[in-house]
């Protein structure tokens, strides 16, 4: 049985926050993961950390909120990195070209590194 679809979110300070998410990612959950960015990235984040690692599943419709999440964050002078450790979301960015657009690394303290790393 598939995991029940969950979100959670940290704000870590500096503009640094974090939303991770279990189970699916599709056409009915989408827009709460959306919602939770959008609000985060209003609220003054501006490094954000995506954390798939619990994720089982994303559709183009979740493709297109990391899409438009980056796209918010860039015109801030933000960033965004994604924690994957599934092979077959891997694959489906890789697919889509969009590993060469999002910064993808195995943990969530790699990540937050990755953030810490950049220019704020």
């Amino acid at each position: 049985m598939p995991a029940e679809f969950a979100l959670s979110e940290e704000t870590l300070g500096d503009g640094r926050h974090v939303v991770a998410v279990r189970g699916e990612i599709d056409l009915f959950t989408a827009p709460e993961l959306k919602k939770m960015l959008a609000d985060g990235i209003e609220n003054g984040a501006t490094r954000v950390v995506v954390d798939l690692s619990e994720t089982t599943f994303l559709d183009s419709t979740a493709l297109g909120v990391l899409i438009g999440a980056v796209k918010r964050l860039r015109s801030r002078d933000g960033q965004l990195v994604i924690v994957n450790t599934d092979t077959n979301i891997a694959k489906t960015f890789e697919i889509t070209g969009l590993d060469q657009i999002f910064t993808i690394l195995d943990t969530r303290d790699a990540a937050v590194e990755a953030l810490d790393a950049a220019p704020s």
